[in-house]
């Protein structure tokens, strides 16, 4: 089978559950349209999210197909609550206040949303067979280990950790194609406080960091530039929008090919 695009998952509200989709728009920032357009914030003007609270495991939320609105609930599905994202989100916004028990808003950007790596605001991308291998690393299901690492795309049809090939050993992108978009490589993913949870509890998973550290160094494909990992609690890729990119959707099948 060649590199081919499997999955794609928004995250219309940063750090509440994602959407699975089978096709996303580009934007011209290279963000994915949806992703991370809303975000939760304090008085002080600072996220809340899961780096900084993780009683945010515990929400989860069903988003309407066109995504005009989002149902909540804690620890019962039965106790739901459904509110419309459009125009203003002012009535989830009070129910989160309640649920956090501070006042939080909500801000939208449409134009790039709110990423972790707003230099390479593009979608992170990784292959279903790493997310595999590092669900079998703890003995966690493949479902629980995405739902850890939260990325947008996932290629098929490659061994594990293909996507290291997407950064070189310079600061120099690496261009690859998905579908008609080319996108650029920038460098693999620093990861935070967040995989080292249960998602759907928050509760920490002993040891978590130290041994994806060490199983990551020992192994990192042959070929793959070391000198970009500082450490090795680094997953998927972070990438850009080429310039000179055909602006377009993707598509569930379409072909991956490093140019």
């Amino acid at each position: 089978m060649t590199a081919h695009l499997a999955r794609i998952d928004l995250y219309p509200i940063k750090s509440l559950d994602g959407l699975t989709v089978q096709t996303a728009q580009v934007l011209p920032s290279g963000a994915l349209q949806h992703d991370r357009a809303l975000a939760l914030f304090d008085t002080t003007g600072k996220f809340i999210n899961g780096k900084r609270d993780a009683r945010i495991h515990q929400v989860r939320s069903r988003f309407a197909d066109d995504l005009a609105a989002v149902t909540v609930w804690t620890d019962e599905p039965s106790q739901t609550s459904t509110f419309p994202l459009q125009p203003h989100p002012d009535g989830l916004a009070q129910w989160l206040s309640t649920y956090f028990e501070q006042p939080v808003t909500l801000r939208h950007d449409s134009k790039i949303g709110f990423p972790d790596d707003t230099d390479s605001p593009g979608p992170t991308l990784i292959s279903t067979a790493t997310l595999q291998i590092i669900a079998d690393w703890y003995g966690l299901s493949l479902v629980e280990t995405r739902r850890r690492f939260r990325t947008n795309l996932e290629v098929a049809g490659v061994p594990a950790f293909w996507e290291d090939q997407l950064f070189s050993a310079s600061d120099e992108p690496v261009p690859f194609r998905v579908g008609a978009v080319t996108f650029w490589g920038i460098n693999p993913c620093q990861r935070c406080v967040v995989p080292t949870r249960n998602p759907q509890t928050g509760d920490s998973t002993k040891g978590f960091q130290k041994h994806f550290a060490a199983q990551r160094a020992a192994t990192l494909p042959e070929g793959v530039a070391r000198s970009r990992f500082n450490h090795f609690y680094r997953l998927a890729v972070n990438t850009r929008l080429a310039p000179d990119s055909a602006v377009t959707s993707l598509s569930i099948g379409d072909a991956i090919t490093r140019l």
